[in-house]
């Protein structure tokens, strides 16, 4: 087991962080981030760095769908890193979504990265539009 493993809790961590996404907690996802976290959501752009930066994404995301909300599949979790396996929803809105989470050895996350079905985001935002 890698030192970060023992250092820290992922379990506990990854539930944290999920209720403050449930919760639309800005404040409290932002802090559970380090000064330098990168989030990378994969659909043709770059990553965002930086907590202020994750903060303004995340905001944009909420403002977005204001009743942003997910359904988990599985957890699968390494020595320093959750596989979160989930969908997003928001009214009608439902696609796949999978989130790659690096923890730093402080218990922060360092690095969030989503990979999207973006065949069924486009199949659910065209359907919401009409």
């Amino acid at each position: 087991m890698s030192p970060t493993a023992a250092a820290v809790d992922l379990k506990a961590i990854s539930e944290a962080y999920f209720a403050a996404w449930t919760a639309h907690d800005l404040d409290s996802i932002v802090a559970m981030h380090t000064d330098d976290t990168q989030f990378w959501a994969h659909l043709g752009g770059d990553p965002v760095v930086g907590r202020d930066a994750v903060r303004a994404t995340f905001g944009q995301l909420f403002e977005s769908f204001p009743d942003f909300g997910y359904e988990t599949y599985r957890v699968l979790y390494g020595d320093d890193h959750w596989v979160l396996d989930w969908a997003m929803t928001s009214g009608d809105i439902r696609f796949d979504c999978l989130d790659v989470v690096v923890v730093s050895p402080e218990g922060l996350v360092a690095r969030k990265d989503t990979f999207v079905d973006s065949v069924q985001l486009q199949a659910a935002l065209e359907g919401a539009a009409r």
